[in-house]
């Protein structure tokens, strides 16, 4: 696809609070092409079209293969904030032994984060009221994110029983 159409695609998996700009994406395609992961896609458009016409791209076999290995690996980065969302976009295509271990990695992850929020607003009793506000918002996020997660988990484990029965 084009990096217009990349761009709107990425934008409705992340949503609008994940802006991606594209003086952020046509750089990162140019570095993608430079290391043999993305190529320039020979399309119709591209053919026969007098004009310049938008450039279309393609994963390569060593971009597939770089994804795929993104996709395998579970370790602790992959449930950390700026990482997770991207993960889960992909969950479909991760096997559910990834999927679960992540999953319990971000659980454990937030179990941590809920507990640091509530050890500050516990030392930080003088806070202002403000202050005070952001702390249990940061704690109530945290534990719906919890719950979703619980769930997510669950259905896994109970996928994992389904197929293994």
């Amino acid at each position: 696809m084009h990096g217009y159409e990349l761009r709107r695609r990425l934008q409705g998996i992340f949503g609008p609070l994940q802006a991606i700009s594209f003086g952020s994406l046509y750089p990162r395609l140019r570095m993608m092409q430079s290391q043999g992961l993305i190529e320039i896609a020979d399309t119709q458009e591209a053919r026969f079209m007098p004009t310049r016409s938008r450039v279309s791209y393609q994963l390569t076999g060593d971009g597939k293969e770089r994804f795929q290995t993104l996709l395998d690996d579970a370790g602790p980065d992959s449930w950390e904030d700026d990482v997770f969302a991207l993960r889960f976009a992909f969950f479909a295509r991760t096997d559910s032994r990834i999927r679960l271990r992540i999953l319990e990695g971000r659980r454990a992850r937030l179990i941590e984060r809920i507990s640091g929020l509530q050890g500050m607003a516990a030392r930080n009793g003088a806070a202002d009221d403000y202050q005070q506000e952001l702390q249990r918002h940061g704690v109530e996020a945290a534990d719906q994110e919890l719950q979703w997660l619980d769930k997510l988990i669950a259905t896994e484990r109970a996928r994992e029983r389904r197929l293994n029965a």
